[in-house]
């Protein structure tokens, strides 16, 4: 049986602010569209180069903050769009509602 992982941040209230006024608005300024799907949510990206390094960067980030949260990055072909799906438990839609605000 898998592991429950609770759904909650392991940031301090200074770490969560610091993230939410450096680290999260670089990416959410990037989003080009949302789509809400099974278990959470998958974030269109225009594919750049400092793309993939920004989102790698903050998928370690939020790996070792929110350890619930499944990640998985697509990069499509070409100049197509880069693919973040953030997904996890029951409570994690909830949860990325609330972080993204």
């Amino acid at each position: 049986m898998p592991q429950q992982i609770p759904i909650v941040c392991n940031l301090t209230s200074t770490e969560l602010q610091r993230r939410r006024t450096a680290v999260l608005p670089l990416i959410e300024a990037a989003v080009i569209d949302v789509t809400e799907i099974e278990g959470g949510f998958k974030y269109a990206f225009k594919s750049a180069p400092e793309r993939v390094a920004q989102l790698a960067n903050l998928i370690q980030e939020e790996h070792e903050c929110c350890p619930f949260i499944r990640f998985r990055l697509t990069i499509e072909p070409g100049d197509g769009p880069l693919l973040l799906e953030l997904t996890g438990p029951d409570g994690t839609k909830d949860f990325l509602t609330a972080l993204f605000k």
